[in-house]
């Protein structure tokens, strides 16, 4: 609907940011320096490699800073390689750096930790990003703030920042999980005893099939309304 606006707006961004000396920051940057396509047939492709190629042209006249930041740099077209001149890999924090980040999450007078809470033990445990963690630890405070105690006797405890780190593996596990990616389906067992496991595959995929063309209707229906 707006073919052309991108490519103009990256141009007036740059234009700004060398007016003001500001630094330009990229967040995500793969979505918008993404690889380009050798076979532009449709407009939105047409549209992103213009994109791509006023973002090099505007890199290469720039005088200021520039960073991109990205978890996918694997989908950066080759040509900013060259045109990036310094590349900063943040690894997975180590066992130190885990228990650092859950430390200064949380405030170290004002918030109501119990005795038992050991951080180094759940940084040995568990094997997580730094914004997990962060999820974690909201994930325990509202734990805590739940329980149906006085106010005045409420502690973050241990078992708390476990459960709510486990919730966190665990939501990252469904992320991951496909109904097309040949895995096995679990369903819970009805009431005649009979589950998935007992299905043949093309049984199983018959379920998977009626279960989106369900979803699809849903999702109609409420477009509709």
């Amino acid at each position: 609907m707006w073919m052309g606006e991108t490519p103009k707006n990256v141009a007036a961004i740059f234009r700004t940011a060398s007016e003001e000396r500001a630094v330009l920051l990229f967040d995500e940057a793969d979505a918008i320096a993404t690889r380009r396509s050798t076979s532009a047939d449709n407009s939105f492709q047409r549209e992103s490699n213009t994109t791509v190629s006023v973002l090099l042209q505007e890199l290469e006249s720039y005088n200021g800073v520039v960073i991109f930041a990205t978890n996918l740099a694997v989908n950066f077209d080759p040509a900013f390689e060259r045109r990036i001149r310094t590349h900063v890999l943040f690894e997975m924090p180590g066992e130190a750096e885990r228990a650092q980040i859950w430390r200064v999450q949380l405030h170290p007078s004002r918030t109501p930790i119990a005795a038992d809470v050991d951080f180094q033990t759940l940084a040995r445990r568990y094997e997580v990003s730094g914004g997990d963690i962060q999820n974690a630890v909201l994930k325990a405070a509202l734990m805590a703030a739940a329980e149906p105690i006085p106010d005045a006797s409420k502690r973050i405890r241990q078992h708390h920042f476990e459960a709510a780190i486990e919730e966190v593996i665990a939501g990252k596990r469904v992320m991951r999980q496909s109904l097309f990616a040949g895995e096995q389906l679990v369903f819970p067992e009805v009431s005649s005893g009979l589950t998935t496991s007992h299905l043949s595959p093309l049984a199983t995929y018959v379920v998977a099939g009626a279960a989106l063309l369900i979803a699809l209707i849903a999702l109609a229906i409420a477009l509709l309304k």
